[in-house]
This record gives structure tokens, sequence and C-alpha cells, in this order.
């Protein structure tokens, strides 16, 4: 995608294509998401200050943005009427502001790019990193709601927006090709994480065959549920409301939980260099897992059983991504330096280590918690 845009004029002439109320004073980027650009647009509203969220949807990773729209427009309307009633039923769901010219959810500018607007929620604001277990249990009882809620959504099924998206199968047939093609020379600087990669490549297929018999049901998942995907009130701390929606679509509520696990457990960030300060934390397992298995009353006993399997399997899934990306030039996940996907693919392989030694005290923590 096109470098970030910063020219006011053009920000505002895509903000004005929506019906959204004020005028337009200024839109400043906002967050640290990968993908897509995202800003905050400051409006006088008969005189008060009142925000929006824009975006430009990154169309070379969501490739049908029509697809990624329909299945948002579809979830919030779902969450809303679930929420109708319900105390600060505004802030609990993203609202999509229609374009003017033809309602629809999304804009085209004249330089192809997308974009979105939704309502900015106020008073509550996300983290990249957890300070505290409270926040821990608040996101993923958030999250576990968020799929609750979903979980009578009716038919048709979701667009995938990223066909096969946590399938580590799939992922590991990209690895092998970008191995195998070597496209930028950097396939023997890895061999300890290819190594790594191929000593646990057995069971990377367990949930998908627990799927494909039966134990496990596809369902409504997130699939990127990283802290900063859910925003916390900033006087109660608690979880008010799922974000960043584009990978909503089928999938296994275990994909969702053991991303939660990848990503809170972290006691460094995703880039660290030195990996002595990179393990996964157990305190903040048994928040997550406390706070997932309070709102995640529709669970089978088949999906209880994986909780604490799916944590290491989607880390290394993730680790594959960073690995595949820097074989292949960094053409997905954007780099802010040299090599930083390839200390993004250590960290999680290290902590796919951390998670492999407490398999039996995760174990423990669910069990208590389910009983």
């Amino acid at each position: 995608m096109a470098t970030a845009i910063t020219d006011q004029h053009v920000l505002r002439g895509v903000f004005e294509a929506f019906q959204a109320w004020g005028d337009f004073e200024c839109a400043e980027p906002y967050g640290s998401g990968h993908i897509n650009d995202t800003y905050r647009v400051r409006v006088s509203l008969a005189g008060t200050p009142a925000h929006y969220l824009l975006q430009r949807i990154n169309h070379d990773i969501f490739k049908q943005p029509d697809g990624v729209m329909d299945n948002i427009v579809r979830v919030t309307a779902h969450l809303r009427t679930k929420l109708a009633g319900s105390a600060d039923a505004s802030r609990r769901t993203l609202t999509v502001i229609p374009a003017r010219a033809d309602g629809r959810p999304c804009v085209r500018d004249p330089a192809g790019n997308w974009w979105r607007l939704y309502l900015f929620i106020e008073q509550a604001r996300t983290y990249d990193v957890i300070a505290h277990e409270r926040q821990a249990f608040e996101a993923a009882r958030a999250f576990a709601r968020f799929q609750s809620l979903l979980a009578d959504l009716p038919a048709p099924r979701l667009h995938e927006t990223i066909p096969a998206f946590h399938n580590t199968l799939s992922r590991l047939d990209a690895l092998d090709a970008a191995i195998q093609a070597d496209a930028f020379g950097r396939k023997a600087e890895v061999a300890a994480e290819i190594a790594f990669v191929e000593a646990r490549r057995a069971s990377c297929g367990h949930l998908l065959e627990r799927h494909a018999c039966g134990d496990i049901p596809e369902r409504i998942t997130h699939n990127d549920t990283k802290i900063n995907n859910v925003m916390l009130d900033d006087a109660t701390g608690e979880g008010v409301c799922v974000i960043d929606l584009d990978t909503v679509m089928p999938g296994l509520a275990l994909y969702d939980f053991g991303d939660m696990v990848r990503s809170a457990t972290a006691s460094s960030r995703e880039d660290e260099r030195d990996l002595s300060k990179v393990g996964s934390r157990i305190g903040m397992f048994e928040a997550l897992a406390r706070g997932y298995l309070e709102g995640a009353d529709f669970l089978l006993p088949a999906e209880r059983e994986e909780l604490v399997f799916a944590g290491p399997l989607i880390t290394l899934t993730i680790g594959i991504r960073f690995l595949t990306d820097y074989l292949a030039g960094d053409v997905y996940f954007r780099t802010h330096r040299p090599g930083q996907n390839l200390d993004r693919c250590r960290v999680q392989f290290q902590m796919v280590r951390s998670m492999e030694e407490q398999t039996a005290a995760m174990a423990a923590i669910v069990h208590s918690v389910r009983t």
C-alpha cells in the first residue's frame, strides 16, 4: 500500500464523503496497527469538540474490501441488536458511518484507496502493553462476550476475508514455498528457525483434525485478539468494545484464545532482540483463562480441553508467518528496520518454548477455573 497520507486537504475530502456531522478541523495518525492507516478526525459539532475514526483499508492485504465491509456491517448490526436497551450500548460496538453518495459503508478516493469511518469511542482506550492482570482478564472477557453475542448470527456464512488465516498447515505450505524459493538469499541465516518449525510440524494439524471429525465446531471469531483490539473504559477498566473487525470471519474459538495467550502473556515487546527477556507469564495466563471462561459459556468440552494447546499453536503459527515474510522480502508486515520480521519470529518461537515448559501449570489453571 502507498505511504500514509498526511495532506489535510485530502483527508478532509475523504471525511466529507461520509454522512458525518460536524465541521472538519484536522485528522491525525492514531494507533499502532501494522496493516491499515488510521486517523482520529477532530470536528466541531455545533461548537463542541467531537471525534471520528477514519481508516484507509489496506487492499493489498484485504483484497476484497467489499467483503470485509459486508462482514463488519452485519456483525456490528447484530451486536447492536443484541445490546439494545443496555447501558452505553453505542460504546459497546463500532458504528459504521455510510457514504454520502450511495449509502455504502465505504468510500473510494480518486487514487483507488478504500476508506471507512466510525464513530470514535470516547472515554476508553487501547493498550499496546498490558500493565496488570486485571487488563488481561477484562480483555479476555470482552472477546469471549463478543464470540458469545455472535453465536446466533443468521446465515449466510461470513466472508473469509483472508482465507486460511490461522490454518497452520496452510502457513507451513507458504513457509515451505518461501524456503524453496529463497528469493532474497536469507535461508542460511534462519536454519535454526526452520529446524524449530520442523520439530513441531507433526502437531500443527491437531485442531484442524479435531474440527474435521466434528469435535470442535466452526464459530464466528475475531482472529486478531491482541490486547490493543479491546477498548478499556478509562474510569472502570472494563472491556468496553472489541475493535479492528477486518478479520472477523468463520474460525475456531480456540484460535482467538490462543492469540490472546500469545500476545497478552508476553513479557517483552514483539521485536525484542534480547531473548533472555522473552517468556510467557503464568499470572497473565490465569487472568486470561478466568476472563475468557467467564464469558465463553458456549464452549463445548472438546474446546475447553484444547485451551492450553491453543496458545503455543497460534504463537508458532504467527512465528511461521513472520519467518515466511522475512524470507519473502518483508512484503506483508510493516517493518521499520532491517531484520525486524526475523526478530519478531524469534520472539514468537521463544514464547513457544516458554509455554511448552509451563504446560502442566497452565492445564492446572484451566482445570481449576472450569471446576
